[in-house]
């Protein structure tokens, strides 16, 4: 991913305290990372940095929708979504970004690329299983649903009476050895 100037806090310019970042964030955003599992997104991110006077500490937070496409029925839908992640910003001698929830910048940095944070807190907050909501409370109609309805067990007897053929197959395997051995236990 190329850095854009959008994404760049200048923190050496600004007072000791908070200061707020907001930010629109669209389906070109992913698309400079090749990320393409969204078909589009709305997203506002918020960003608070605090300065203090040996180090930055950063507050992240998005809420919006990305649409993304049903697990079981293929369908597009919107999925609302949120996150907040925290980040402290320390400076060292060299760049180290080894752990997530702190940064070491040389003493010499004088603006922060918050690009890749936002990315990655973004695409994290997104269930790994979507399930549109229309599936959930019934009101989807789909051919992969109606397909799904009618391949499935409806009546709870069909399944009991699976269960008493599984159970008399059962008997009927047993060695008859153990019969023997059974005649041993009750011959006393």
């Amino acid at each position: 991913m190329k850095s854009t100037n959008e994404y760049l806090i200048p923190f050496i310019g600004l007072k000791l305290g908070k200061h707020q970042f907001e930010f629109k964030i669209e389906k070109k955003f992913f698309d400079d990372y090749n990320f393409d599992e969204f078909e589009s997104c709305n997203i506002d991110v918020t960003v608070v940095l605090e300065k203090k006077t040996t180090m930055l500490e950063i507050s992240f937070k998005h809420k919006g929708t990305v649409n993304v496409p049903c697990d079981l029925t293929g369908e597009p839908f919107d999925l609302p979504i949120k996150g907040k992640i925290k980040l402290v910003v320390q400076f060292g001698d060299e760049f180290n970004n080894d752990n997530d929830e702190l940064l070491i910048l040389p003493h010499g940095e004088h603006q922060i690329d918050l690009s890749q944070y936002i990315y990655e807190m973004i695409v994290l907050s997104v269930p790994h299983k979507r399930i549109h909501p229309g599936v959930k409370d019934g009101t989807l109609q789909t051919e992969a649903l109606q397909k799904l309805n009618e391949l499935q067990v409806k009546d709870p007897s069909e399944r009991e009476l699976a269960k008493q053929i599984k159970e008399v197959k059962k008997e009927d395997d047993i060695d008859p050895r153990w019969d023997k051995l059974k005649q041993l236990l009750t011959d006393k």
